[in-house]
């Protein structure tokens, strides 16, 4: 039995003392090894592309990911992870990763000599393996390129090591910093786009570097400038409504007022909050997840630059820095846009409320009054009906007398002693008596009384 558990095990199976597994669980399991770093060997120089993806799909992806040397047999099933890391004679690597917003493509392949750390401002794309035509060619819009190069050097004078870094950048002013508590390598950037639309980023580190330290120091500087572009993408979004957003404000404001001096309709009021709230919900939905990203991709920056664990070089601002004081104003500015949109939304639904409590006020008089015109109404019928009532008793009474008297006059006429008027006389108080008693007996049936 043992043998067979072991058996079952090691085929990928599950153990008989393990439930069902839930169809899930590997997918979710693996997703820590879904993006391993790659394993670079220095000198290197890494050319990343991140491009938004916005109508292309897959397809369109893996058919320009076959255009690279020796990729002809790449399929789809080969994509469907999200990545994907290529070997590609005559010796370099290409690793796709697609994300919900942007696919990523990174080039790596040896520095060459001519544009080491002794070079100044040199030209590095003539140098790449693959053609200028495909990297113009990947499917998407460009958000982010970097051409990042990974050399040696001692780093015992960072000093030293910044100035030739300087020269490297064409003496510009830069950013940089030590990595790692033990000052492990050193990082140099301007942040600042060329001509060819790429940034571009240093690498120093000691000789005897590891594979694996590399690829990780790579992967976490060009995330986090991904990151940082794609958080920006709600900057724009954010300074486009701020007109419309102060346009709103006085709006309400105004409505507000109108609502308290009574200057307009209770109707005319409604239609213009409903009009103001419909546009701020639509502008709430149409950008809420531009805003949710702007916070994600935020976080995720600050996390990749607190990785970096920096330690500044003396007359140098460090990546963390400079952040700091450049992107924390554009988030700021995001967050302060998505904080008045909830807000105004929350100030029209008060004035909202408050209009619908006027309003039913207002409705709850009008009933009253109405209520009062059916009270008053219905006492001037009873009193009409009580006329009414005396009179038909009169009537009645008039006719039954009426009827006596006829009859009198018949048994006089057969020969009876009988004077017809005072017989008629005589009963009229009998009669007045008894059509008085049978109407209130019916009206006493009629309202239920016994």
């Amino acid at each position: 039995m043992f043998t067979l558990m072991m058996d079952a095990d090691a085929a990928g199976g599950i153990p008989a003392t393990l439930p069902a597994e839930d169809p899930r669980r590997r997918v979710l399991h693996d997703e820590v090894h879904a993006r391993p770093p790659a394993r670079i060997r220095m000198p290197a120089l890494v050319v990343y592309v991140a491009v938004v993806h916005d109508g292309v799909d897959r397809a369109q992806e893996l058919a320009h990911l076959r255009r690279l040397p020796g990729q002809d047999g790449l399929t789809e099933a080969d994509l469907q992870g999200n990545f994907r890391r290529l070997r590609c004679p005559p010796g370099f690597t290409v690793k796709w990763e697609r994300h919900t917003e942007f696919t990523r493509y990174s080039l790596v392949q040896p520095l060459p000599p001519a544009v080491g750390l002794d070079a100044s401002e040199p030209e590095l794309l003539p140098h790449l393996m693959v053609s200028p035509e495909w990297l113009a060619g990947i499917p998407g819009r460009t958000i982010c390129a970097i051409k990042l190069a990974m050399v040696t050097g001692d780093l015992s004078e960072p000093a030293a090591v910044l100035a030739r870094a300087r020269h490297w950048f064409g003496d510009q002013p830069v950013v940089a910093s030590l990595l790692g508590q033990q000052g492990h390598s050193m990082v140099v950037t301007d942040f600042r786009l060329r001509p060819s639309g790429f940034e571009r980023m240093l690498v120093v580190a000691p000789p005897g570097t590891s594979e694996t330290r590399a690829g990780r120091i790579s992967a976490r500087l060009l995330e986090f400038e991904t990151y940082r572009m794609m958080a920006l993408l709600g900057l724009p979004v954010a300074k486009a409504l701020g007109g419309p957003l102060a346009d709103a404000e006085r709006r309400l404001a105004r409505l507000t007022a109108e609502m308290e001096a009574k200057a307009s309709s209770d109707q005319a009021l409604l239609d213009d909050l409903v009009g103001l709230a419909a546009g701020i919900e639509r502008a709430i939905a149409e950008n809420g997840y531009r805003f949710a990203a702007t916070r994600a991709y935020d976080r995720i920056v600050s996390q990749r630059i607190a990785e970096l664990r920096e330690r500044a070089i003396p007359g140098t601002q460090t990546i963390s820095e400079f952040m700091q004081r450049r992107l924390a104003p554009a988030i700021a500015t995001v967050a302060s846009t998505e904080q008045r949109l909830v807000a105004l939304s929350e100030r029209i639904a008060r004035t909202s409320a408050l209009l619908r409590t006027q309003v039913d006020i207002a409705r709850e008089e009008q009933n009253r009054q109405l209520l009062e015109k059916l009270t008053r109404g219905q006492e001037l019928q009873l009193q009409l009906q009580t006329t009414v009532e005396g009179l038909s008793i009169a009537a009645i009474s008039y006719y039954v007398i009426s009827l006596v008297l006829y009859g009198a006059k018949a048994l006089k006429s057969a020969g009876l002693p009988l004077h017809p008027e005072l017989t008629a006389g005589a009963l009229m108080p009998v009669v007045l008596w008894g059509v008085w008693r049978m109407t209130r007996r019916i009206h006493a049936r009629l309202h239920g009384q016994p």
